[in-house]
């Protein structure tokens, strides 16, 4: 990028430059006859002037030249005009002159502002292009949240300016120089008065506001540190409630506010102090043109209409100086910014664009061989991570890097990944250097995971396949509308230097996967979460997941094949009350009172939380059946109990994880409510208070809380009040509650709810484990397991993989890379956060994954636990950053080395 904003832009819309460039010129004729229009009406059709005798008539629009050698050259004859009709017409033609120069500014404005996104379209891409390119290093040396608030907002101001940074100076400047040329020719006086006055601003504005620029900088840096300082407190949240420094870091945050404060404060000052000289320099100019322009008028040295037409002049001339001048300011102040940005994405070492170039296949790799030749490696500190190091990793060979904590075997897997780069020597696969090799290469013939797993915000399925999308392969079908925007999207990428990619193409190299297009993918995708044992996550994601039946009708069409499958099995394996099901005319008795009443699942907000407790037929219904009353005293007696058995428990105690229907904090809230409503009358209680109470009794489980509150005179009488809800329901409420069918899909409801149609019995403390591990069996025997796994994939994984434990992302990231068949695999302690069976388990599980492909990669794994080294054809010993030690795992045992010391 340039080094001065005008550059840039200049050489980045130079041809729409020249093009606005002359309408700007063309658009300086009428706004000149706008001037000279005025002075033409009140000398002639007001005054009279031409017009001395009766009848009397002159030319309109008459146009004709005198050339040189030719003689008088007439356009337009003109139109004879009586006094009245020459009025009118001139005042039409300045109307006509106002609309002209009214469509001039529209057209100008409207394609700056155009050329001016484009050009920050442009610089952006160009950024986050940069980002891309930074060496290993930077990431470690800048937060993210500086560069992203560079990229958003520092940059927005010079998108604004460019339209204006040639387009200004020649619009403005012609506006004021063609006003102060008229108030010239009209009167050499007031011409120079005019002349004076501009040059006066002209000169002490800009240099006042010198001193914004200066501010404006301070002020952009510390909002700019202030970013940053947000960015670390959203980060390291955890980090700040363990160590109770929530007060250090609010001290830290005002700090930083204050002295943003005071910075905008002198701004604000120093910019109204500038701003009222300004408006006092354009002011004093027409007291003077009121009193020498009058002095002169008077003497019958300057005709009123000059008078006039030098006044109305003038009123132009102040707009455009004014902007002109604020023009020049905002100028240095981009170019500030401009420069500031430029600098921070400009780094050594950054990687050339031919090295990420878009390529749409890439050539199989004939020697996938790794080799280190005297490699040394170092952090950003300079400590020497890795020393002299030379090592040969054959083709085709596993190779477990063993060693105690930071003994180097860590910092070679980085150097591998190019997450981290030499110092001195060399890394060359298949004989060539990594640093110089395209990552069309690298990317997808070196496989790199980590224990520091990033997930992007989206779905499980888009992190897990985020490995294989290089390149589009296969084009976005569109209807024509669509078709038309995206011509339309391409035609502006283009004008903007931006790539001309299409995000909606199918970007997945299906054959990366082992598969031939996205029909068979879903095998692979099981057979790798398998291998990394993380399908039982995924299925518990998926059956908490509504369906949606427009995209898995399969799964919604064999819903009831489901539910009857899963009673058969529960029937056949003795154990029929595991679940206890729905039935119209009994009550569930593992299931909530509110559940029993309401019998269905709520599809709109009318039936659920807040909403239901102020819906109007649910309230009358609950008077006339008094059910308010029942559920109160019911509601009362379980408060009673919550207060009675848990009020003198800390709010950390375990207990309060079998209490669903109260909270800890709520639990001395109810304690207060008790005493307040003691003794009161159920129809003197307050309609909150009622609330707050009858609430509880929704959440009741008889079997779960054993406060033995539920006769069977009461769930009689739920079950009969049930029928009377549903056989009064008024018509727009009928669609807001589904109820439960065990004969059909239901829309609302999670996949369990629609497979159970019941509730867990809680006489079977692992049920719920059972029951999980039953449908799993009937889903593989239906063959429904790969949809249903489907529908968990969908599931989004939120900020950063946040809504994922610590031990799924990294199974998801070591699934991410597995998927893809890559000639080689670095893999650098991936599972760091599981325990050592199960990791113990996973490795060896990718091992014969591996084997059983076919394609023998070269195996490449740091090992946090050399028990599991034994799985390896070879192993290479750290120690201090330094290979001690290399063999196979029997030969190292037998040399008493470094190795057994580290076994024992």
């Amino acid at each position: 990028m340039e080094k001065g904003l005008l550059a840039y832009i200049w050489n980045n819309t130079r041809k729409q430059q020249l093009w606005i460039l002359l309408v700007v010129a063309v658009s300086m004729v009428p706004y000149f006859l706008s001037f000279d229009l005025p002075k033409q009406i009140v000398n002639g059709p007001i005054q009279g002037d031409g017009f001395e005798g009766a009848g009397a008539t002159q030319l309109f629009m008459h146009i004709s030249f005198d050339l040189p050698y030719i003689g008088e050259v007439t356009l337009f004859p003109g139109v004879e005009l009586d006094r009245m009709s020459m009025l009118f017409a001139l005042s039409l033609v300045f109307l006509l002159l106002v609309v002209i120069n009214g469509l001039f500014k529209l057209y100008i404005n409207t394609y700056k502002g155009r050329l001016g996104e484009r050009l920050l379209r442009r610089i952006r891409f160009d950024l986050v292009d940069k980002v891309l390119r930074f060496p290993p290093g930077q990431f470690k040396r800048v937060k993210g949240a500086e560069v992203a608030s560079m990229i958003k907002d520092e940059v927005e101001p010079l998108g604004g300016f460019t339209g204006d940074a040639f387009v200004s100076p020649a619009m403005l400047g012609g506006q004021a120089l063609t006003a102060l040329v008229f108030i010239l020719v009209q009167n050499l006086w007031l011409g120079i008065v005019a002349a004076l006055m501009v040059g006066i601003q002209g000169f002490i504005i800009p240099r006042m506001r010198r001193r914004l620029l200066v501010l404006g900088r301070e002020r952009q840096l510390t909002a700019r540190e202030l970013s940053g300082r947000v960015s670390e407190i959203f980060d390291g949240i955890h980090t700040i409630r363990s160590y109770d420094t929530s007060n250090y870091e609010r001290a830290d945050v005002a700090e930083r506010l204050g002295k943003i404060f005071k910075i905008r404060y002198d701004l604000y000052q120093w910019k109204f102090l500038v701003k009222f000289i300004n408006n006092f320099l354009a002011s004093v100019t027409p007291f003077l043109f009121y009193s020498i322009g009058g002095y002169l008028a008077l003497k019958g040295q300057l005709d009123v209409g000059q008078l006039v037409a030098v006044i109305s002049a003038y009123k132009d001339l102040p707009g455009p100086l004014k902007d002109l001048i604020d023009w020049d300011q905002t100028r240095q102040d981009v170019q500030v910014k401009y420069v500031q940005v430029v600098e921070q994405f400009s780094v050594e070492d950054m990687l050339e664009p031919d090295i990420q170039k878009l390529a749409l296949t890439t050539e199989p790799v004939a020697d996938a061989s790794i080799a280190a030749a005297n490699l040394s490696l170092a952090d950003d500190s300079g400590a020497q991570l890795l020393t002299g190091v030379s090592a040969t990793i054959h083709a085709g060979e596993t190779v477990a890097l063993v060693g105690s904590a930071a003994a180097g075997g860590e910092a070679l897997a980085e150097a591998l990944g190019r997450i981290l780069w030499p110092t001195s020597g060399r890394i060359l696969f298949g004989g060539e250097d990594i640093r110089i090799l395209p990552e069309s290469v690298t990317g997808r013939h070196i496989t790199y995971a980590a224990s520091d797993a990033y997930m992007f915000q989206g779905t499980l399925r888009d992190n897990l396949l985020y490995g294989l999308k290089h390149a589009p392969l296969a084009e976005a079908v569109y209807d024509e509308e669509a078709t038309k925007y995206r011509k339309w999207a391409l035609a502006e990428a283009k004008q903007a230097g931006n790539p001309l990619y299409d995000i909606n193409s199918d970007w997945v190299d299906y054959r990366a996967a082992g598969a031939s297009g996205p029909e068979d993918l879903s095998r692979q995708i099981s057979e790798i979460l398998d291998a990394v044992q993380l399908s039982r996550d995924i299925l518990d994601l998926a059956i908490r997941t509504t369906v949606d039946p427009a995209r898995y009708p399969d799964v919604a069409e064999r819903i009831v094949d489901i539910r009857r499958a899963l009673r058969q099995e529960l029937e056949h394996n003795g154990l029929k009350d595991l679940v206890v099901y729905f039935e119209p005319d009994s009550y569930n008795t593992e299931a909530t009172v509110g559940e029993n009443l309401l019998f269905g699942t709520a599809v709109g907000p009318e039936m659920t939380g807040p909403a239901l407790r102020k819906n109007k037929y649910f309230l009358s219904f609950m008077r006339s059946t008094g059910l308010d009353l029942t559920f109160y005293k019911m509601g009362f007696a379980i408060a009673e109990n919550a207060v009675d058995l848990f009020g003198d428990l800390p709010p950390d105690h375990p207990f309060f994880q079998q209490l669903t229907f109260m909270t800890a904090d709520e639990v001395p809230e109810y304690q207060q409510l008790l005493q307040r409503l003691r003794g009161k009358r159920f129809e003197d209680i307050a309609d909150d208070d009622r609330v707050q109470i009858i609430r509880l009794s929704f959440f009741y489980i008889e079997p779960r809380h054993r406060f033995g509150l539920l006769t069977r005179d009461l769930m009689t009488r739920i079950v009969e009040a049930r029928h009377e809800f549903y056989a009064g329901l008024p018509p727009e409420l009928t669609g807001a509650l589904e109820r439960y069918d065990p004969h059909k899909f239901m829309l609302a409801a999670n996949l369990m709810d629609n497979v159970l149609v019941g509730r867990i019995s809680h006489q079977h403390p692992d049920g719920a484990e059972r029951i999980r591990k039953i449908l799993a069996e009937l889903l593989h025997s239906l063959g429904l397991y790969e949809q249903v796994l489907s529908i968990g994939l969908d599931y989004n994984v939120g900020a950063g993989g946040r809504r994922l434990t610590m031990v799924q992302r990294q199974k998801l990231n070591l699934a991410r890379a597995v998927i893809r068949r890559s000639s080689c695999y670095v893999l650098n302690a991936p599972l760091a956060s599981l325990d050592a069976r199960l990791k113990n388990q996973i490795l060896r599980n990718v091992l014969k994954l591996f084997d059983e492909r076919g394609d023998k990669p070269t195996v490449i794994w740091v090992l946090s636990d050399t028990s599991m080294a034994t799985f390896f054809d070879r192993i290479l010993v750290f120690d201090r950053g330094k290979l001690v030690e290399e063999g196979t795992h029997d030969a190292l045992m037998r040399s008493n080395g470094v190795f057994k010391e580290l076994v024992s």
